[in-house]
């Protein structure tokens, strides 16, 4: 085992350089935000997809569009807008009146990284065209089937604080997204740099410094990452108590007053929580030059991944108690291996 975890050590060392070349690459345009740019780089080595959620003005597209351009990869943009059609995304077949065929028109999201901006302006059929690109990572139009680019990636954001004109996204396709951030405003002296970064017109430009291959390596070499079977069953404590937390005898404060859980969760977390913990754990430890986990990486990556998988009951919201109040009292309640 020691053996193993020297070779893996070895090769974790290895893969990580051209991400850190990456990580500066960004940082030429995008001050602060470390938050962010860890999870998104989470994202694209444990290979899930990534929701930002943040009030306008925060660099979400800007981060999404320098790690983009940072990469060697195909990028496409879309605007979602009320108006959208499922077809202006994944595309269509369209007729050529000479030939008398049908011919295939892919659509943007037939690139490596999808940037879909303010996803939660358009209508439910828009979004749910998504769901077979995001979780099969294919593309049926007609009678064909149409394998995506790998890597494939989408990077989403939404506006918290905007009701008209959008659509909440339901909840089949919020639990498609491996992490779901909440960007938060930059310091007083990191806003100060954007203030002196973007006053003038020298504008810095993105070079890319990494290849897909090297993005496919560092991903085996993160599954590769050892996973103590201490550490699955904290994971699985963790989810099992968002679904039960009455039988870890769970608590939370309200009003100064602690109160039993239970009541304030009417759905935990899926399956598919318990595959995405490991799997971002293992990439979080990867970005710490470890060959394996530790709890402190399960709690580092647990509220993005459970966030969008809880949902407050009616009386949460009472309390005025959030999705993150939650998971917070949960891997505070679980003992820690």
């Amino acid at each position: 085992m020691n053996q193993d975890l020297q070779a893996v050590t070895e090769q974790v060392n290895r893969a990580s350089g051209p991400l850190r070349a990456l990580t500066e690459e960004i940082g030429k345009v995008l001050v602060g935000q470390r938050y962010m740019v860890e999870r998104l780089l989470v994202g694209l080595l444990a290979d899930g997809h990534v929701l930002l959620e943040g009030v306008p003005g925060l660099a979400k597209t800007l981060a999404i569009r320098s790690l983009a351009d940072a990469v060697n990869v195909s990028f496409h943009r879309i605007q979602f807008t009320p108006d959208l059609l499922p077809a202006d995304l994944v595309g269509t077949l369209i007729y050529n009146q000479s030939k008398g065929t049908f011919e295939t028109k892919k659509g943007p999201v037939f690139a490596n990284f999808i940037l879909a901006d303010e996803i939660n302006r358009a209508p439910a059929k828009v979004q749910s065209a998504l769901l077979e690109s995001m979780q099969e990572r294919q593309v049926t139009l007609g009678d064909e089937t149409y394998p995506l680019p790998d890597p494939f990636l989408v990077l989403a954001t939404q506006n918290p604080i905007e009701q008209a004109g959008t659509y909440p996204l339901p909840e089949a396709q919020v639990d498609r997204f491996m992490l779901k951030l909440k960007v938060g405003y930059p310091n007083r002296d990191e806003e100060r740099r954007i203030l002196r970064i973007h006053s003038t017109d020298s504008a810095e430009q993105i070079n890319a410094v990494l290849e897909p291959s090297l993005i496919i390596e560092a991903r085996d070499v993160v599954k590769r990452i050892y996973l103590d079977e201490k550490i699955e069953n904290y994971i699985l404590d963790i989810v099992f108590a968002t679904r039960d937390p009455e039988s870890y005898k769970l608590k939370i404060a309200v009003n100064g007053t602690e109160t039993p859980l239970r009541p304030m969760i009417s759905y935990g977390a899926s399956p598919r929580a318990t595959l995405y913990l490991a799997r971002a754990a293992r990439a979080w430890a990867f970005l710490q030059g470890r060959a394996y986990v530790i709890p402190e990486d399960i709690r580092a990556v647990g509220h993005d991944v459970l966030r969008h998988r809880i949902l407050p009951s009616f009386e949460a919201e009472a309390e005025e108690l959030t999705s993150d109040d939650l998971v917070r009292a949960v891997l505070h309640g679980i003992e820690v291996p």
